[in-house]
Protein backbone atom coordinates (compact mmCIF):
# COMPACT_ATOMS: atom_id res chain seq x y z
CA UNK A 1 0.00 0.00 0.00
CA UNK A 2 1.49 3.33 -0.87
CA UNK A 3 2.18 5.70 2.01
CA UNK A 4 -0.75 7.57 2.93
CA UNK A 5 -0.40 11.24 1.28
CA UNK A 6 -0.23 13.86 3.64
CA UNK A 7 0.02 17.26 2.42
CA UNK A 8 1.97 19.05 5.26
CA UNK A 9 4.28 16.60 5.94
CA UNK A 10 7.39 16.39 3.44
CA UNK A 11 9.38 13.23 2.18
CA UNK A 12 11.13 11.63 5.37
CA UNK A 13 14.89 12.37 5.54
CA UNK A 14 17.28 9.79 5.22
CA UNK A 15 19.12 10.42 8.41
CA UNK A 16 15.56 10.25 10.33
CA UNK A 17 14.89 6.98 8.68
CA UNK A 18 18.00 5.46 9.93
CA UNK A 19 17.45 6.80 13.65
CA UNK A 20 15.66 4.05 16.24
CA UNK A 21 13.02 6.64 17.87
CA UNK A 22 10.16 5.49 20.04
CA UNK A 23 6.51 7.30 19.35
CA UNK A 24 6.74 9.89 22.22
CA UNK A 25 10.61 11.24 19.92
CA UNK A 26 9.16 11.42 16.78
CA UNK A 27 6.20 13.56 18.44
CA UNK A 28 8.58 15.42 19.90
CA UNK A 29 10.12 16.61 16.55
CA UNK A 30 7.29 17.13 15.44
CA UNK A 31 6.00 19.35 17.55
CA UNK A 32 8.93 21.53 17.74
CA UNK A 33 8.67 21.96 14.06
CA UNK A 34 10.36 19.21 12.02
CA UNK A 35 6.98 17.88 10.38
CA UNK A 36 8.65 15.98 8.34
CA UNK A 37 9.48 13.49 11.26
CA UNK A 38 5.94 12.59 10.84
CA UNK A 39 6.07 10.60 8.17
CA UNK A 40 7.81 8.39 10.59
CA UNK A 41 4.15 7.45 12.36
CA UNK A 42 2.79 7.19 9.07
CA UNK A 43 5.05 4.93 7.92
CA UNK A 44 5.09 2.62 11.10
CA UNK A 45 1.13 2.95 11.37
CA UNK A 46 -0.22 2.88 8.20
CA UNK A 47 -0.49 -0.72 7.63
CA UNK A 48 -2.11 -1.47 11.25
CA UNK A 49 -5.02 1.36 10.73
CA UNK A 50 -5.23 0.15 6.81
CA UNK A 51 -5.58 -3.35 7.99
CA UNK A 52 -8.21 -2.12 10.77
CA UNK A 53 -10.05 0.21 8.47
CA UNK A 54 -10.60 -3.08 5.66
CA UNK A 55 -12.25 -5.29 8.31
CA UNK A 56 -14.36 -2.54 9.57
CA UNK A 57 -15.42 -1.47 6.33
CA UNK A 58 -15.05 -4.08 3.92
CA UNK A 59 -13.85 -2.08 1.39
CA UNK A 60 -9.83 -1.23 -0.13
CA UNK A 61 -11.59 2.40 -1.21
CA UNK A 62 -12.90 2.71 1.99
CA UNK A 63 -10.10 1.75 4.16
CA UNK A 64 -7.77 3.92 2.67
CA UNK A 65 -10.20 6.75 2.55
CA UNK A 66 -10.13 6.29 6.47
CA UNK A 67 -6.57 5.61 6.73
CA UNK A 68 -5.90 9.31 4.86
CA UNK A 69 -8.62 10.96 7.57
CA UNK A 70 -7.17 9.08 10.19
CA UNK A 71 -3.31 10.43 9.66
CA UNK A 72 -4.57 13.64 8.94
CA UNK A 73 -6.42 14.34 12.37
CA UNK A 74 -3.58 12.96 14.41
CA UNK A 75 -1.43 15.51 12.98
CA UNK A 76 -3.74 18.20 13.13
CA UNK A 77 -4.91 17.38 16.28
CA UNK A 78 -1.03 16.55 17.65
CA UNK A 79 -1.00 19.12 20.55
CA UNK A 80 -3.54 17.39 22.12
CA UNK A 81 -2.00 14.20 22.74
CA UNK A 82 -0.59 14.29 26.27
CA UNK A 83 1.12 11.36 26.18
CA UNK A 84 -1.26 9.44 28.91
CA UNK A 85 -2.26 6.74 26.73
CA UNK A 86 0.22 5.52 24.14
CA UNK A 87 0.10 6.84 20.03
CA UNK A 88 -0.93 3.41 19.34
CA UNK A 89 -4.12 3.62 21.28
CA UNK A 90 -4.63 7.45 20.50
CA UNK A 91 -4.63 6.48 16.36
CA UNK A 92 -6.88 3.41 16.37
CA UNK A 93 -9.18 5.10 18.48
CA UNK A 94 -9.09 7.80 16.09
CA UNK A 95 -9.89 5.34 13.07
CA UNK A 96 -12.29 3.56 14.71
CA UNK A 97 -14.34 6.40 15.59
CA UNK A 98 -13.77 7.67 11.58
CA UNK A 99 -15.11 3.82 10.63
CA UNK A 100 -17.80 4.20 12.67
CA UNK A 101 -18.99 7.38 11.19
CA UNK A 102 -18.90 5.55 8.04
CA UNK A 103 -20.78 2.86 8.83
CA UNK A 104 -23.45 4.98 10.59
CA UNK A 105 -24.28 6.67 6.56
CA UNK A 106 -27.17 5.07 4.75
CA UNK A 107 -24.99 3.49 2.06
CA UNK A 108 -22.47 2.23 5.32
CA UNK A 109 -23.32 -1.21 5.70
CA UNK A 110 -23.95 -2.09 1.88
CA UNK A 111 -24.03 -5.39 1.09
CA UNK A 112 -21.35 -7.14 -0.84
CA UNK A 113 -21.16 -9.79 -3.39
CA UNK A 114 -18.41 -12.87 -2.86
CA UNK A 115 -16.57 -11.94 -5.59
CA UNK A 116 -16.55 -7.78 -4.64
CA UNK A 117 -15.13 -9.17 -1.28
CA UNK A 118 -12.06 -11.55 -2.69
CA UNK A 119 -10.83 -8.79 -4.90
CA UNK A 120 -10.93 -6.22 -1.75
CA UNK A 121 -10.25 -8.00 0.79
CA UNK A 122 -7.67 -10.93 -0.13
CA UNK A 123 -4.61 -8.67 -1.38
CA UNK A 124 -2.68 -10.02 0.94
CA UNK A 125 -3.34 -13.37 1.51
CA UNK A 126 -2.57 -13.44 -1.50
CA UNK A 127 0.70 -12.72 -1.40
CA UNK A 128 1.21 -15.33 1.25
CA UNK A 129 0.00 -17.68 -1.09
CA UNK A 130 1.89 -17.62 -4.17
CA UNK A 131 3.79 -21.00 -3.61
CA UNK A 132 0.41 -22.50 -3.78
CA UNK A 133 -1.74 -23.93 -6.77
CA UNK A 134 -4.64 -21.87 -8.11
CA UNK A 135 -7.62 -23.77 -6.36
CA UNK A 136 -5.88 -24.11 -2.93
CA UNK A 137 -6.34 -19.88 -3.35
CA UNK A 138 -9.34 -20.16 -5.24
CA UNK A 139 -10.71 -21.88 -2.00
CA UNK A 140 -8.71 -20.00 0.59
CA UNK A 141 -10.11 -16.54 -1.08
CA UNK A 142 -13.80 -17.68 -0.87
CA UNK A 143 -13.76 -19.00 2.61
CA UNK A 144 -11.80 -15.66 3.69
CA UNK A 145 -14.80 -13.69 1.99
CA UNK A 146 -17.43 -15.53 3.71
CA UNK A 147 -15.77 -15.44 6.82
CA UNK A 148 -15.58 -11.04 6.18
CA UNK A 149 -18.75 -11.06 5.07
CA UNK A 150 -19.80 -13.12 8.93
CA UNK A 151 -17.65 -10.72 10.40
CA UNK A 152 -19.33 -7.58 8.96
CA UNK A 153 -22.86 -9.10 9.99
CA UNK A 154 -21.94 -8.68 13.79
CA UNK A 155 -23.17 -5.15 15.94
CA UNK A 156 -19.94 -3.03 15.50
CA UNK A 157 -19.24 -3.03 19.15
CA UNK A 158 -18.42 -6.98 19.04
CA UNK A 159 -16.69 -6.24 15.79
CA UNK A 160 -14.58 -4.19 16.39
CA UNK A 161 -12.80 -6.10 19.54
CA UNK A 162 -13.15 -9.17 17.26
CA UNK A 163 -10.78 -7.81 14.79
CA UNK A 164 -8.28 -5.79 17.24
CA UNK A 165 -8.37 -8.62 19.09
CA UNK A 166 -7.78 -11.77 16.33
CA UNK A 167 -6.77 -9.96 13.65
CA UNK A 168 -4.46 -6.71 15.14
CA UNK A 169 -3.44 -8.79 17.74
CA UNK A 170 -3.84 -6.76 20.45
CA UNK A 171 -4.29 -7.49 23.94
CA UNK A 172 -7.03 -6.96 25.83
CA UNK A 173 -5.36 -4.35 27.77
CA UNK A 174 -4.83 -2.74 25.15
CA UNK A 175 -8.31 -2.65 23.72
CA UNK A 176 -9.57 -1.86 26.52
CA UNK A 177 -6.92 1.52 26.50
CA UNK A 178 -8.49 2.40 23.08
CA UNK A 179 -11.75 2.04 24.05
CA UNK A 180 -11.86 3.44 26.91
CA UNK A 181 -13.92 0.54 29.26
CA UNK A 182 -13.30 -2.14 31.27
CA UNK A 183 -10.78 -5.08 30.63
CA UNK A 184 -13.70 -7.28 31.48
CA UNK A 185 -16.11 -5.49 28.94
CA UNK A 186 -13.52 -6.40 26.40
CA UNK A 187 -13.31 -9.96 27.17
CA UNK A 188 -17.01 -10.27 27.51
CA UNK A 189 -17.51 -8.96 24.05
CA UNK A 190 -15.11 -10.62 22.34
CA UNK A 191 -16.54 -14.01 23.85
CA UNK A 192 -20.01 -13.05 22.61
CA UNK A 193 -18.78 -11.82 19.13
CA UNK A 194 -16.67 -15.06 18.85
CA UNK A 195 -20.12 -16.92 19.34
CA UNK A 196 -22.18 -15.61 17.31
CA UNK A 197 -19.35 -15.28 14.38
CA UNK A 198 -19.22 -18.76 14.68
CA UNK A 199 -23.04 -19.39 14.53
CA UNK A 200 -23.17 -17.08 11.11
CA UNK A 201 -20.59 -19.37 9.91
CA UNK A 202 -22.50 -22.20 9.95
CA UNK A 203 -20.55 -25.44 7.65
CA UNK A 204 -17.34 -23.36 7.34
CA UNK A 205 -16.83 -23.32 11.36
CA UNK A 206 -14.73 -26.20 11.28
CA UNK A 207 -12.35 -24.29 9.18
CA UNK A 208 -11.59 -21.56 11.45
Amino acid sequence: MELVKLPVVLKVPVELLDMDLTDDQIIERTLAGETEAFGLLVRRWENPIYGLSLRMLGRDEDARDVCQETFLAAFRNLRKFRGEAKFSSWIYRIALNACNSRLRRPDGARTRSLDEESADGNREEFADQATEGATERLQRAQLSAIVRRALNALPTEMRQVIVMKEYEELTFAEIAEILEIPVSTVKSRVYTGLQQLRARLGYVRDAL
